[in-house]
């Protein structure tokens, strides 16, 4: 979308978090043919209550999202909305991609991270339609379940390469200002984020 409203679902202080720890891996084994049966093990082991908060986010009415933004004096035009999530170091582990894609089943729009521990599950986030930011500050004393995050033109910031991204944090009718960041991305990458994913990337070239 043009503009992009996130709710933050879900905040790990943890120093890493595993890709065994986003989506388990032994006893999902017989859901790996059924992506949102999948989706439902997301974070169990870490955050019992992120499938919930996350499917709240993707039920919720775009009358309602606009009322959010409308609340803390921004703007609600051309805008999408997402959920997202705040971990200090996550995806470290095996290279599984649906440790990614599990999020994104689930409505997830975006990480947030203090670093990515691999370079494969930020490639995956991205293959997924993803957002892989990034944010130098203290995430565990910044971001809290429940939060909003407003990401202005952020198409135009992919499309010109941008890697500093300035945000907002909205917590009622309370805004601070926060500035995220993108990686540089290759002219792929950055097309694949445009599509929506991957497979729009080379539905778009079919």
């Amino acid at each position: 979308p043009e503009n992009l409203l996130m709710r933050m679902v879900s905040v790990i202080s943890d120093p890493v978090t595993t890709t065994d720890e986003l989506i388990p891996s032994g006893e999902t084994s017989s859901y790996r043919s059924n992506p949102r049966g999948l989706a439902e093990f997301t974070l169990s082991r870490k955050d019992p209550g992120y499938v919930a908060r996350a499917k709240e986010v993707a039920a919720m009415s775009h009358a309602d999202a606009a009322a959010v933004l409308r609340a803390a004096g921004l703007s609600d035009e051309n805008f999408g909305v997402g959920s997202c999530i705040y971990a200090v170091r996550p995806g470290d582990g095996s290279a599984r991609e649906q440790a990614a894609s599990c999020q994104r089943v689930l409505g997830g729009c975006a990480n947030i991270a203090y670093e990515y521990a691999t370079r494969r599950y930020r490639a995956n986030l991205m293959n997924w339609g993803m957002l892989p930011f990034t944010f130098a500050g203290d995430g565990p004393e910044t971001f809290t379940v429940g939060q909003y995050v407003y990401v202005p033109h952020i198409r135009e910031v992919l499309q010109q390469g941008l890697t500093d991204v300035e945000a907002v944090l909205i917590d009622g009718d309370k805004t601070v200002p926060i500035t995220l960041s993108l990686p540089e991305f290759t002219a792929e990458e950055r097309d694949i984020l445009l599509a929506g994913c991957l497979i729009n990337y080379y539905a778009e070239r079919l």
